[in-house]
């Protein structure tokens, strides 16, 4: 039956693109040293448009992987650009990884399974790997500190205090790398000293999920 956890998703995307919003002019401007200037533009506008198309749902028939499963497709029809198919993956694969499971108020378990399923779907669909200065050197990290928290049976407040941690030294870390995937390699060794405007965004997006599963 549908419960609770598909409403925490729905504020879970609607915080996200809320922290996207005030933060799109900052993720531009770390993607103009290395990209296109346009990433917190490309964000925002995919993100709105998952909210638009949640609001459409009837709450009471919607399951968390349905959520899952709408953003993804609105995801992709909004963003043309590489990060259109890479989140469109991510969220598709989370919400294939939700389908089977009962728990309708998603714990931390079914979190860490999500947050999984998001950085294996970015992995497999971009080719790509930690430490090639993308959002994989936040969101792989991020998830094994999940698996692990979820393992011990962490409180949620405390798991989510370490994946962000995590999160954030993994963002921070692509400063010192030079990119080899994306737009950004074609600067090669003057990506050097930046951050990946792709990890940035995806510290926002885990704060604003943090703060779903936790305050919500």
């Amino acid at each position: 039956m549908p419960g609770n956890g598909a409403r925490r998703l729905i504020r879970m995307f609607h915080l996200i693109s809320a922290v996207i919003e005030r933060e799109k002019d900052r993720l531009s401007e770390l993607d103009g040293a290395i990209g296109d200037a346009d990433h917190g533009i490309t964000m925002s506008i995919g993100f709105l448009a998952v909210n638009g198309a949640l609001a459409r749902l009837d709450l009471d028939r919607t399951m968390p992987a349905d959520v899952l499963s709408v953003a993804a497709t609105a995801f992709l029809n909004a963003v043309g650009a590489s990060t259109g198919p890479l989140y469109a993956t991510a969220f598709k694969r989370a919400a294939q990884a939700l389908a089977d499971r009962e728990e309708e108020t998603l714990g931390l378990a079914g979190q860490a399974a999500m947050l999984g399923a998001i950085a294996s779907g970015i992995r497999d669909r971009g080719k790509g790997e930690r430490g090639d200065k993308t959002m994989l050197d936040v969101w792989i990290p991020a998830a094994e500190a999940a698996a692990d928290a979820a393992a011990r049976g962490d409180p949620e407040a405390a798991a989510w205090a370490k994946i962000l941690q995590t999160a954030q030294a993994g963002a921070d870390a692509t400063r010192t790398m030079v990119a080899t995937r994306g737009r950004a390699a074609r600067v090669g060794p003057r990506s050097l000293g930046h951050m990946d405007p792709g990890a940035a965004s995806a510290v926002c997006i885990l704060g604003a999920m943090r703060d779903a599963f936790c305050e919500g």
